[in-house]
């Protein structure tokens, strides 16, 4: 559980929270020392984001982040993609590589690390300024999958849904709304396109209770993990072929907008922060709950809280603890 194989080396990644306490400082350490340790990722074939998960009790953080090193002829999307990252997470989490030439034995940050949405953990669960999708398969256990969204103009609507159907090999039928976007930009539509190649469903797609919208694949994979859409959710292709045959009809989807998601791992206070670029961070008080806060025996780093907001990573960075736990310490944060 949690082991990748690159070249033939394994880098391990913790997949819940049942990491022992006395641990804690070294696997941030560590993740420093892999850096150097792992070796040119070999080129290999996509395989899906299948990792499982496990939740500890009362945690609501997930992963370790790790580092692998570039080889000339990759880019940073490559990359992302053999670990089902997608672009504006890699982009995030690596602000000083070259997304497309990232050059040879280069340290990229896969940020394989997250704080679970704040929602009820059953079925799917996607947070929209992530661009993550989290599918909750059993208590205690989830798989995390990166997914494009709708872009300006066409955002994918936040609420409850549910899947009402599932469809292998879909063929599509554009809105007449979408099909004069492209008559206008001297790319027009059929009425209908087949199912094949160039369909932009791809091979599987579930239709939500509200049915002009569509959680499927993309014959472009390279939009996977940006707001490109519009308003349905893209998922690279591996990715929903191993995602489809598990969701069933029926299966609850809550879509969320949560840029700002606190949760603990253990004794230990998280902060991820996703903001689309150029926009403003809240303060620090307003992105921590009070509850969290203003609870009996926590104590939050505000100044680790500022820096959370202004460094925008997309990653969880440790913010505070419980009191007179062991743990609590200033972490270097490797990302």
């Amino acid at each position: 559980m949690g082991e990748r194989e690159l070249s033939g080396l394994r880098v391990r990644g913790a997949a819940g929270g049942r990491v022992r306490r006395r641990l804690r400082p070294l696997i941030a350490r560590l993740a420093t020392v892999l850096a150097m340790l792992t070796p040119v990722l070999a080129s290999q074939p996509v395989t899906a984001s299948t990792e499982v998960f496990r939740i500890g009790q009362g945690d609501s953080v997930i992963g370790t982040p790790f580092y692998v090193k570039t080889s000339a002829d990759q880019t940073l999307l490559d990359i992302g993609r053999h670990f089902g990252s997608g672009y504006d997470e890699m982009e995030q989490a690596n602000p000083n590589v070259d997304m497309w030439v990232p050059g040879d034995g280069k340290d990229v940050l896969v940020p394989d690390f997250h704080v679970l949405p704040s929602a009820p953990q059953e079925g799917l669960v996607m947070n929209l300024p992530e661009k993550r999708l989290y599918f909750y398969r059993a208590p205690g256990e989830v798989q995390v999958f990166s997914v494009g969204v709708g872009r300006d103009g066409w955002e994918t609507p936040v609420g409850s849904y549910s899947i009402i159907e599932k469809i292998k090999d879909p063929t599509w039928t554009p809105p007449a709304s979408i099909r004069k976007e492209h008559a206008e930009k001297g790319d027009p539509l059929p009425a209908v396109v087949p199912a094949g190649p160039d369909n932009p469903l791809g091979a599987y797609a579930m239709r939500l209770s509200n049915p002009s919208y569509l959680i499927h694949g993309t014959n472009k994979p390279w939009g996977v993990g940006m707001p490109v859409s519009h308003g349905c959710t893209r998922m690279y292709p591996e990715d929903i072929e191993a995602l489809f045959p598990q969701v069933e009809k029926g299966t609850p989807v809550r879509i969320v907008n949560q840029p700002y998601k606190v949760g603990w791992r253990g004794d230990d206070l998280f902060l991820e922060v996703n903001l689309p670029a150029g926009e403003s961070p809240r303060s620090p008080r307003e992105v921590v709950p009070e509850s969290i806060a203003n609870a009996d025996g926590v104590v939050v780093d505000w100044n680790e809280v500022q820096r959370a907001l202004q460094d925008n990573t997309g990653l969880p960075r440790l913010i505070g603890s419980r009191q007179g736990s062991a743990s609590w310490h200033k972490l270097d944060n490797v990302f």
